[in-house]
């Protein structure tokens, strides 16, 4: 297994199942629906509904009623698009901030038994996996030719 392709879909697979069973293991003080749109929201900076709603594979009116939920708890406020005054920016409020770092640390509170138990040697190999697995996430948001150039093409 040591094409691109079949490794991509066990990478992601590993990395959505371990991340599906700490959701399902934490305690949250929100609907988990919502802590993955906050962290979207996070992810992408201020943005639009319509650009939310494209990354998130959903239409413009369902997205509107999840930041409406967001917002109404003041989890996320909306600021005026810089680029057009009668558009919004949806971004991560304090609050949001705060909500967002204990979604977090709960997932990683129950994911930290599991690390605990390994041998040091694969904690190791562990800490050299993320720091792989957190370059290949700062290349999905390079310019596309920086990354072409990375592999030499």
């Amino acid at each position: 297994m040591t094409s691109p392709e079949p490794l991509g879909d066990a990478l992601l697979g590993t990395i959505a199942r371990l991340h599906r069973w700490a959701s399902r293991h934490a305690e949250f003080d929100l609907p988990p629906a919502q802590a993955r749109l906050m962290a979207q929201i996070d992810e992408l900076g201020p943005a639009r509904i319509g650009d939310l709603a494209d990354a998130d594979h959903c239409s413009q009116p369902t997205m509107s009623a999840q930041v409406a939920r967001l917002e109404h708890r003041g989890w996320v406020v909306r600021t005026a698009d810089p680029a057009d005054g009668r558009a919004s920016q949806i971004a991560l409020s304090p609050l949001g901030r705060e909500t967002l770092a204990r979604v977090r640390a709960r997932r990683a509170a129950v994911v930290a038994p599991l690390i605990d138990q390994l041998p040091d040697v694969d904690r190791q190999r562990l800490v050299e996996a993320i720091t792989i697995l957190q370059e290949l996430a700062a290349a999905t948001t390079a310019p596309r030719s920086r990354t072409v150039a990375k592999k030499g093409l």
